[in-house]
């Protein structure tokens, strides 16, 4: 096999998701596994739940990472990369720990993750892997033979995810009425979290206001912003807004929150807005009910036009930078010298993540990190 086709030492690759639910019975389960050990009352799952339904109790998600499992399998096979693709996700069917027991019994030894969150941050990456080393736990248990697994490292500025991005707003400008497109701005959008969990996202030297997590978006931001300038010739002004916060008032989340932002643009005399939601992989619920439900609601009582760009998705573009990254990922795991593709000044980011990058507030057992105890 040519080198540049080799994913050993891997045999295989887990996409691994949030997961959502299948139908209105899934809401209520699937929210109290999202929540677990959190303390919600189930009035506000309830609350939570409506969102759902309003789209018939049915998450996109699941059906997005369908398409993008196949999308993989498109691309792997196209390519000659004879590397199995499997699907787990951490909140609903088909669950991480099932996922891994068949993986396992099919003969899965040493398993690469690609992650559908971009980002360092707790819930975008730590998250992750403590829920890897749950399920490992648990099979561990069964007296089950564990594989070896190692996670991709975070792709917000590879070319793969960043291209299909500045096309979707190039898109947006143009859907916009002539006489607004010149002046519109852009409002890059991710998931707010709380500043605590942001100022010690990344790896330990980065903690600080905002950490990996802003200085992550920002570069996208800017990426996109400078291509679109490139594009068009015009100078759109931007910022970094956040949406679908979740948690108790008086704790500090990232802000300004979407709306707001529409707001303050509209009262300032802004004619137009391009909203690009770079904080999230595929169109999932919270794109489509706190941007294309939500905030397109405040921009029709402002009467403030705004369009909203696409999500990565399944786009074969990013499903060529994830075999990009197995393939630099295997290599290096043979020792054979390897570019990172990567756009903007961050470059890279790192394979393992290190100790104390991205903390929770309780410590547990993470996998597929520095300190894993499933090495």
């Amino acid at each position: 096999m040519p080198d540049a086709l080799d994913a050993t030492p891997y045999d295989a690759l887990l996409l691994l998701s949030f997961g959502g639910p299948e139908g209105p019975d899934d809401v209520l389960p699937f929210l109290e596994n999202v929540t677990r050990g959190r303390g919600i009352p189930k009035e506000r799952l309830k609350e939570v739940g409506q969102h759902y339904f309003l789209f018939g109790g049915v998450s996109p998600i699941n059906d997005q990472n369908r398409a993008l499992l196949e999308a993989l399998r498109k691309e792997f096979a196209g390519h000659g990369l004879d590397l199995p693709v499997y699907w787990g996700n951490r909140n609903w069917a088909p669950y991480l720990t099932d996922t891994l027991r068949e993986m396992i019994g099919d003969g899965r030894r040493r398993i690469l993750v690609i992650a559908t969150s971009a980002y360092a941050s707790y819930s975008g990456c730590r998250q992750y892997r403590e829920d890897l080393a749950g399920a490992l736990a648990t099979l561990e248990a069964e007296g089950l033979e564990l594989p070896r697994i190692d996670k991709l490292r975070h792709y917000f500025n590879h070319p793969g995810f960043v291209e299909p991005m500045i096309e979707g707003v190039l898109k947006s400008l143009a859907e916009l009425p002539e006489d607004v497109r010149e002046s519109a701005h852009l409002a890059f959008t991710t998931h707010s979290i709380p500043t605590s969990a942001a100022d010690t996202s990344g790896p330990v030297e980065g903690h600080g206001d905002g950490g990996a997590y802003v200085e992550q978006h920002l570069v996208v931001a800017q990426l996109i912003a400078d291509a679109v300038r490139e594009e068009t010739g015009i100078e759109h002004p931007w910022r970094l807004v956040y949406q679908s916060r979740s948690g108790a008032p008086h704790i500090p989340w990232l802000e300004p929150d979407i709306c707001d932002h529409l707001e303050e643009l509209h009262g300032s005399g802004v004619p137009a807005v391009v909203m690009a939601p770079i904080g999230f992989v595929s169109d999932h619920m919270e794109v489509l009910y706190d941007l294309d439900t939500e905030a397109k609601a405040k921009a029709e009582e402002l009467g403030l036009p705004v369009r909203r760009s696409a999500t990565v998705g399944a786009d074969p573009r990013f499903a060529a930078a994830i075999r990009e990254l197995v393939l630099e990922r295997a290599a290096t795991e043979r020792g054979r010298p390897v570019t990172p593709c990567a756009l903007g000044a961050l470059g890279a980011s790192h394979d393992l993540c290190p100790v104390g990058c991205c903390p929770g507030r309780v410590p547990k057992p993470a996998a597929a990190g520095a300190d894993s105890p499933y090495a």
